[in-house]
C-alpha cells in the first residue's frame, strides 16, 4: 500500500490556480520533511518545494518561488501545494514525497526522499 496519496490535479487554464493535497495513510508525517516534485514527459523529476517537519520553514525551486506555497496540516496528516499563475510549463505529474532522514534546504533532490505517492496529473491548457 502506497502511504502517500495525491489529489487535486486536473485540466486548468493558463493563469489559473490549483491546490494539490497529499494525504498519508499508515505514515505519520509530523516528524518528516515533506516535498513536492513534478515530472513532465521526457524530463527528469524536478523539485518544486518542501516544508520542514515543524512547518516553520519552506523551500522552493526558482521556477516556483513566488507562485507556489507548500503547507501542512499535521493534525490531518496532509500537506498541500498551492500553485498560482499557472503556465503551460507547469504541466506535469506532481508527486509528494516524505523523507525520514533529510531536513533543510539542501533536500531538493529526489534521492533525499524515501516515501512517494503515485502522483496526480496537472495539465495547463492555453
Amino acid at each position: 500500500q502506497v502511504p502517500l496519496v495525491e489529489s487535486g490535479g486536473g485540466l486548468v487554464q493558463v493563469g489559473d490556480s490549483l491546490r494539490l493535497s497529499c494525504a498519508a495513510s499508515g505514515l505519520r508525517l509530523t516528524p518528516l520533511q515533506m516535498a513536492w516534485f513534478r515530472q513532465a514527459p521526457g524530463k527528469d523529476r524536478e523539485f518544486v518545494g518542501a516544508i520542514r517537519s515543524n512547518g516553520g520553514a519552506t523551500y522552493y525551486a526558482d521556477s516556483t518561488r513566488g507562485r507556489g506555497t507548500v503547507s501542512r496540516d499535521n493534525a490531518k496528516n496532509t500537506i498541500f501545494l498551492q500553485m498560482d499563475s499557472l503556465s503551460a510549463e507547469d504541466t506535469a505529474k506532481y508527486y509528494c514525497a516524505a523523507s525520514t532522514w533529510c531536513a533543510g534546504p539542501g533536500c531538493n533532490r529526489a534521492q533525499s526522499y524515501n516515501y512517494w505517492g503515485q502522483g496526480t496529473q496537472v495539465t495547463v491548457s492555453s
